[in-house]
């Protein structure tokens, strides 16, 4: 390997069943027997993946910066492949905003690709993220091998959001694999006419949930990771919606505002967001009903509106 696409930091050979290992890659079809990590491999826990076209559209790179960055705002791991486009493009989110963020390389380490991308590798790792893979260090990186490791990204994180994605495409073959693992799918939709959004749509058709506003998806992540993004609720809060179905939280306003009309998230909003910062009072709103969701009061209707349970 030449010394300039090196990437520094600590090494790490991670066996399976070894207190490092991440217990969800026992769910991964064919879990790696050895991972090989550059960086902090604390930074192995469950988050959000990040994917889309390598041959990406601004619409598709904005997209990635301005969900990626949001969620490692809200303190979740962005996972994805360090690939160009929207890959590369989550990772930079994701440091930008002073997350952590984790690359599957399609091949060793010692052997990254695109080699474009060895500056970001490097500041993943110096940001306290890793750069990690289940082949050897001086592994070549193989065609079939990039689509091969998709299903570690899809199973280190809870649930895949896909950005662009054509037909076919690796991207798409990601989402298989988290459908497969039954974990939520999140799709940003896109124009019927651009064929990197092809396999978004046909994923939104198919049911996974459309990402159609940041309110919109913070809810989803505040759903998703609970006890990270608690949304300033301390435990006296967190206790008194920790009943179960219809007891929980049953003086709520919210609850009893569903129970009698089930509503979407902006119409919740409109309704119980008061304050002197709308920004803040709309994320408390987001939080709350994400505890009521979390706590199996609320369901989530395939239309998107909420609604009370029982």
């Amino acid at each position: 390997m030449e010394e300039r696409f090196r990437i520094d930091g600590p090494r790490f050979e991670i066996a399976r069943g070894t207190k490092d290992y991440p217990d969800v890659f026992e769910a991964v079809p064919e879990p790696p027997e050895r991972l090989y990590v550059i960086g902090d491999p604390s930074a192995l826990k469950e988050g959000l993946a990040v994917v889309g076209a390598r041959k990406a559209t601004p619409y598709g790179l904005n997209a990635t910066k301005m969900l990626a960055g949001r969620a490692a705002e809200l303190g979740v791991v962005v996972i994805s492949g360090g690939a160009r486009g929207c890959d590369a493009a989550a990772h930079e989110a994701a440091l930008a905003a002073g997350g952590q963020t984790v690359a599957f390389l399609g091949g060793g380490c010692d052997e990254p690709y695109p080699k474009s991308n060895v500056d970001l590798f490097r500041r993943i790792v110096k940001g306290g993220g890793v750069v990690a893979s289940e082949f050897p260090w001086h592994y070549p990186p193989k065609p079939f091998m990039f689509r091969k490791r998709n299903r570690l990204i899809a199973g280190l994180a809870r649930a895949t959001l896909i950005v662009e994605a054509g037909l076919p495409s690796g991207t798409f073959s990601t989402a298989d694999e988290a459908l497969a693992a039954n974990k939520d799918v999140l799709a940003v939709p896109g124009s019927i006419f651009s064929a990197t959004s092809a396999g978004s749509n046909m994923l939104l058709a198919q049911g996974a949930m459309p990402v159609v506003s940041k309110e919109v998806f913070d809810s989803a992540i505040m759903s998703l990771f609970p006890e990270i993004v608690g949304g300033g609720y301390g435990a006296e809060q967190l206790a008194l919606f920790a009943g179960d179905g219809a007891d929980a939280g049953v003086d709520d306003p919210i609850l009893s505002a569903l129970a009698a009309d089930p509503m979407r998230l902006e119409e919740i909003i409109a309704l119980f967001a008061d304050g002197d910062d709308p920004m803040a009072a709309a994320t408390r709103v987001m939080a709350h009903v994400s505890l009521l969701e979390g706590a199996g009061a609320l369901t989530r209707f395939p239309d998107g509106r909420f609604g009370a349970v029982g």
